[in-house]
C-alpha cells in the first residue's frame, strides 16, 4: 500500500511543468589515470590490510530490506577475528571492494564516508528511518515542486537532496580519496542501452567527466532510481574530448570481435564502453537503478574473471602481482512475496502490475546470476582465469602452465548470503515476503541484520574461509 502511495505521488507531481535544472556534471580535458576514484590506486594505500588477499562484497538491491540485510554482513565481518602475519584483526578490516546496487548502495557508500562511525549512526540515521513517508511528504509538497518538477532535474534529484540531508552531508567523492576504508561502487543502468554504468571513475572517464566533483547522494539516488517510480537521473557526456585511451586489454579483446568464446562478456563490455564515447550522437546520459542491469553487483566480478581469461594485458593492468586468495560474497536480498492474485478472477490493477513488472524480471536475473557464479565456481572451478593468474605471478605462458611449471597457488572463495539458506520454512518465507521499499518496522531491521549474521556464520564456505584466515567466528 505505502509503494502504491508512493508511486502515486510521484507519478502526479511528474506531469508539473517547471524549470528544474539538476547539477551538472563536470568535464575533464585531458585523463589522468594516476588520479582519481579508481580501485587500483586506492586500495594499494590502505595500511593494516593483507595485500595478498583480495575480498570483495557484493550487495544487492532490495530497499531497505537490502541495506538492512547488507549492514548485518559488515557487522558480522567486524565481530568475527582473523589471523593475518601472526596479528589478530577484524576480518572486515581485509574487504577491498564493495559492489552495491539499489538498497546495498547506501550501505556501501556510507560505511566508505563513516567507516567505524557506521555502527553507532546507520541505523538512526537511515535503516529505522520512514524514508518512503518523507520523500512522499516532499513530493506531495508544493514548496518543492518549483525546484524539482518538470526541466531537467526530475524526481530523483528531490530524493538526492533528502539522502544528503540524512545520511551523506553533502560529501562528494573527493572525500573518500583519503579514507582507509574499501573502495564503495554504485551501480547504474543506462535506460538507453541497459548497460551497467559504475560510479568510479574509470567509467567516468568514458563521458570525459570528473568523477570527484559528484555528491555519494547523486550516485544512490541513480543506484535507486526505480523506472516509472523515480526518474532517471541524466549526466552530461563529454565522451570523445579528453584524448581517451582504452585499457590495454582492449586491444586483446577487439582481435576476438568476431568470435564469441572465451571473452564473449568482456567484449560487450568493450561495445558498452564504445557507445558511452559517442557524446555527438548521445550527449546526455540517463542513469535509472543499477537492479535493472545487475542486482547482486556480482556481473562487474564475472566479467573481471573472465578478462583476467581473456588478457595478458589485463592480468597486468589490475595489478593482481602479490594476490594469493580471492574471496567474493554475494549478499542477497532478492525477496519472493506471495499474492492472492490467482485466486481472483480479476487481474491486479495498475500500479500493482508497474511494481510487479518491475521486481520480478530483476530478481530472476539475479537468481540466474548467483546460479551462473556457484555452476561456473562448481563445475569449472574458474580453471582458465586462476590458471592464467598464477601463470602471470610466475612469469610464465600458458602453455607453460598447461605444461606443469610450477605456479603460485592462489585460492578463490564464492559465497552467497541470501534467504534461501533459511532451512525452517516459515522463517525463510516471513524474509522472502519483506517488501522492496524504503521504510521497515524497526523489529524487521533488526531481524534482518540477526539473520544475515547468522547465515554467514552457519555458511560452509565462510568456514572454509575463515580456517584459511586462521579465524573463528562468534558464537
Amino acid at each position: 500500500m505505502r509503494a502504491n502511495r508512493l508511486l502515486a505521488a510521484l507519478l502526479a507531481i511528474g506531469v508539473l511543468a517547471g524549470c528544474a535544472t539538476r547539477p551538472i556534471n563536470e568535464p575533464i580535458t585531458r585523463l589522468d589515470p594516476s588520479t582519481g576514484y579508481r580501485p587500483y590506486l586506492l586500495m594499494p594505500k590502505r595500511v593494516s590490510n593483507d595485500p595478498h588477499t583480495l575480498f570483495v562484497l557484493a550487495f544487492s538491491g532490495g530497499g531497505t530490506r537490502a541495506a538492512a540485510f547488507s549492514y548485518g554482513v559488515l557487522e558480522e565481518l567486524r565481530r568475527t577475528e582473523v589471523t593475518i602475519g601472526g596479528q589478530r584483526r577484524r576480518l572486515l578490516d581485509e574487504v577491498d571492494l564493495i559492489s552495491g546496487v539499489s538498497g546495498g548502495s547506501f550501505t556501501a557508500l556510507a560505511y566508505a564516508l563513516y567507516g567505524e562511525r557506521l555502527f553507532s549512526e546507520y541505523e538512526q540515521r537511515f535503516l529505522k528511518r520512514d524514508v518512503q513517508g518523507d520523500l512522499i511528504e516532499r513530493a506531495l509538497n508544493p514548496l518543492y515542486w518549483g525546484k524539482y518538477i518538470g526541466g531537467s532535474a526530475g524526481r530523483s534529484e528531490l530524493a538526492a537532496e533528502y539522502y544528503d540531508e540524512i545520511l551523506f552531508d553533502g560529501a562528494t567523492y573527493a572525500d573518500l580519496l583519503t579514507k582507509q576504508g574499501p573502495v564503495a561502487i554504485a551501480n547504474g543502468t543506462d535506460i538507453s542501452t541497459g548497460s551497467r554504468f559504475s560510479f568510479y571513475q574509470n567509467d567516468f572517464d568514458l563521458l570525459c567527466s570528473d568523477l570527484t566533483k559528484v555528491r555519494l547522494s547523486r550516485a544512490a539516488a541513480t543506484s535507486s532510481a526505480v523506472p516509472v517510480v523515480l526518474s532517471p537521473v541524466t549526466f552530461n557526456n563529454y565522451g570523445g574530448t579528453c584524448n581517451y585511451e582504452y585499457p590495454a586489454w582492449v586491444a586483446d579483446v577487439a582481435k576476438s570481435e568476431g568470435r564469441v568464446r572465451p571473452s564473449a562478456r568482456v567484449l560487450k563490455r568493450y561495445q558498452e564502453m564504445r557507445e558511452f564515447q559517442n557524446s555527438k550522437d548521445r550527449p546526455y546520459i540517463h542513469l535509472v537503478d543499477g537492479g535493472v542491469a545487475d542486482n547482486i553487483g556480482m556481473r562487474s566480478v564475472l566479467e573481471a574473471l573472465e578478462a583476467a581469461g581473456a588478457s595478458a594485458a589485463f592480468r597486468a593492468d589490475i595489478g593482481f602481482g602479490a594476490i594469493r586468495r580471492i574471496a567474493v560474497i554475494v549478499v542477497n536480498a532478492r525477496s519472493g512475496p506471495k499474492t492472492d492474485w490467482d485466486r481472483k478472477e480479476s487481474p491486479p490493477g495498475t500500479f500493482a502490475q508497474l511494481l510487479q513488472a518491475s521486481g520480478v524480471p530483476i530478481d530472476r536475473y539475479s537468481f540466474e546470476t548467483v546460479e551462473m557464479m556457484k555452476d561456473r565456481q562448481e563445475i569449472y572451478g574458474w580453471r582458465r582465469e586462476i590458471l592464467l593468474l598464477r601463470a602471470h605471478l610466475a612469469g610464465a605462458t600458458e602453455a607453460e602452465a598447461e605444461a606443469g611449471v610450477p605456479l603460485p597457488k592462489i585460492d578463490l572463495h564464492t559465497l552467497d548470503v541470501g534467504f534461501d539458506a533459511i532451512p525452517e520454512p516459515d522463517e525463510r518465507a516471513y524474509f522472502m515476503n519483506l517488501p522492496t521499499s524504503f521504510v521497515l518496522p524497526a523489529r524487521d531491521v533488526d531481524k534482518l541484520r540477526e539473520v544475515a549474521g547468522r547465515l554467514l556464520r552457519q555458511s560452509a564456505d565462510y568456514q572454509s574461509l575463515l580456517r584459511e584466515f586462521g579465524g573463528v567466528p562468534p558464537q
